[in-house]
This record gives C-alpha cells, structure tokens and sequence, in this order.
C-alpha cells in the first residue's frame, strides 16, 4: 500500500488528488488530508437545499462537489479526512465496514470506543464523528471519510442550516445526525496534526508492504490539470444539480416578492414571479431576460446589467431580486 504524503489544504486540489490516484495508479493507496473551511456536497445532492448559501458567502467558505454520494459535510482545520483506494472486484463496493475498521481499531488504541453505525457512520456514544461515502471506477473502488477532531461545531451548524424555503426535487438529502468531536475523549491531549501522525502510524504497523510516495512536480502539475478542468467550476459543483423546482418570498420596501423557477443542471429553465408589488412594464419580460441564466449570483447580475428593475417592480432593487431567487 502507498501511504500518500499530501500537505494540502485545498479543497479542489485534495479532490483532484483522490481522482488522480484513482486513475493513474495500481497500487492501493492511503492518504490523509486537512481542508480550510469548506462545504463538500455529495454528488447527487442540490447544494441549494443542504446548504446555508448566505453564511457560505459572508465567510467565504469553498464549495466543491465530490465524486462520491452520501451526505454534505462541513470541513475545516480541526476535521481530517482519510482516502483508501482499493483494487476490488464487484462485491466490494458498498463494503464500508472494510475500510473503517482500521480508523475504528485505531482509536481504540487511543482508548476510545468507537464502533460502526448505520449505513456509512462512526460513532462515540452513539454521536458521529465520522461520516463515509465510496465511488466506483473499473476494478478500483475509492472510499474517504471526515473525522471530526476538534472541528469548530457552530461553524458546522451555521454552513448546513438552511433557511426554510420551499424546494422540492430528485437531489438526495442529508440525514440530520448528533456529532462530537474526537478530542473530547481522549485520555491525554494531542494536536490534530498528531493524530494524524498517530493515524498514518498505525496504518502503516497494521497493513503489509507499505511505502511511503510523495507527489512529484509532475503529479502536481496533472493533478491541477483535473482541478481546474474539474473541480474549480461551476459545471461540475452546481451544474450537476439535479433538477428541481425553488420557490422563495421575500417582503421589501416595494412590497412582497415570490418567485418560483424550475432549474435544470444549474440553469434555470422557467421562472414565474408574483407580488403585490407595483410596476409599469409588464413582468412577463423581466421572466424571459431570466430564462437560460445560471442560476448563480454573477450570471444573474449579467443578465439584469442594463434592465431597470424599478420599472417592473416599483422600489425592489437588483440586489433585492437575485437573494429571493438564490434563496439568501
């Protein structure tokens, strides 16, 4: 097995890794990661229904869509991932338990008891610190997890706390679940950076025929190839949302705004809006400057620049427009 050296703290960058040494390697491999402050949605979910897009932009908090399913998570300096990549056949994909049993066996060398949960969880008391998610490629089948360490727990509420807007289509949700943190259980304090040493460590003392690889200039080089082509744009983390319909109302000085869209792989493709507010050009033509746009903030303000909102709805702005239909 290689154990993977990757100091990286990008999140587009450590995804594009996993996927490079997916690709480009036979070797099983292990690797453990840190990401700065980040929202990772699974690939079948709607980032607009998982996640707090209002307190994502005011912290400047990183999006990315990972190839895998299963549930959004929150990551930042005090949350460590782990990647396992396997060469497997048909029947060991879905085969979570394989691949946290030596996390699970880990800690209990650490003296904390920690076991199997549900579907695809590790738990300490019946609260979760880890949550796990696998991918399929040919004959190699890559499975990563969090492991909540002393990750910041009002950060982690405020990014996933989603207003109660009205959505409804075929993205799959996350299931709400108690968390904790690693650190509060252990006997003797340790930094996150040594337990990731004490993790790396033990992988290495429990599986045959390890060595150690680091990544050269030219795997860094291909691997921000498939971050640039892949995982920084707006195609791949919100153009593959499923399709699904959104429906807001917002009351301002003009008046109450309702809008509701239909939104197909991030654009949107119909848009109806409704209020009691006042205006003298009919709003029909305002729907159809909207229809075919992004559904993202700059593609938005694009596509008003020039448009003189007041004329279709007397004392509602630009601004006030693009949050109702971003849901902010």
């Amino acid at each position: 097995m290689l154990i993977v050296k990757n100091e990286s703290n990008n999140p587009y960058f450590n995804l594009a890794a996993e996927e490079f040494l997916m690709e480009n390697f036979k070797e099983e491999c292990f690797m453990l990661w840190i990401n700065k402050p980040c929202i990772v949605i699974g690939r079948n979910q709607n980032a607009l229904s998982e996640i707090n897009m209002e307190y994502a932009k005011e912290k400047d908090i990183t999006i990315v869509r990972r190839p895998s399913g299963g549930g959004t998570v929150f990551h930042d300096y005090g949350n460590m991932n782990f990647t396992f990549i396997s060469n497997a056949d048909e029947n060991g994909f879905g085969d979570f338990k394989k691949f946290v049993s030596p996390i699970i066996d880990a800690l209990k060398k650490l003296s904390i008891e920690a076991e199997f949960s549900g579907r695809n969880d590790i738990t300490i008391e019946g609260k979760k610190i880890s949550g796990n998610a696998q991918y399929k490629n040919k004959e190699r089948v890559l499975h990563h997890g969090t492991l909540l360490f002393s990750a910041s727990m009002s950060n982690l509420a405020a990014a996933l706390k989603v207003r109660p807007i009205k959505l409804q289509g075929k993205g799959v949700a996350s299931v709400a679940s108690r968390v904790t943190n690693i650190c509060e259980y252990l006997k003797k304090p340790m930094t996150i950076l040594e337990f990731k040493d004490f993790i790396t460590n033990y992988v290495i003392e429990n599986c045959h025929g390890n060595s150690f690889y680091e990544f050269s200039s030219q795997d860094i080089d291909n691997i921000n190839n498939i971050m640039e082509k892949k995982y920084v744009t707006w195609e791949w983390n919100f153009g593959k949302t499923p399709e699904f319909s959104f429906k807001n109302e917002r009351k301002y000085e003009g008046g109450i705004l309702e809008v509701n869209l239909n939104v197909d792989k991030g654009y949107i493709k119909d848009i109806k809006i409704f209020g009691d507010f006042f205006g003298k050009r009919d709003i029909s033509l305002l729907e159809a400057v909207l229809t075919k746009v992004k559904h993202e903030e700059e593609a938005l303000k694009d596509a008003l620049e020039g448009e003189d909102i007041g004329s279709y709805m007397s004392n509602i702005t630009k601004e006030n427009l693009i949050e109702c239909m971003l849901g902010y």
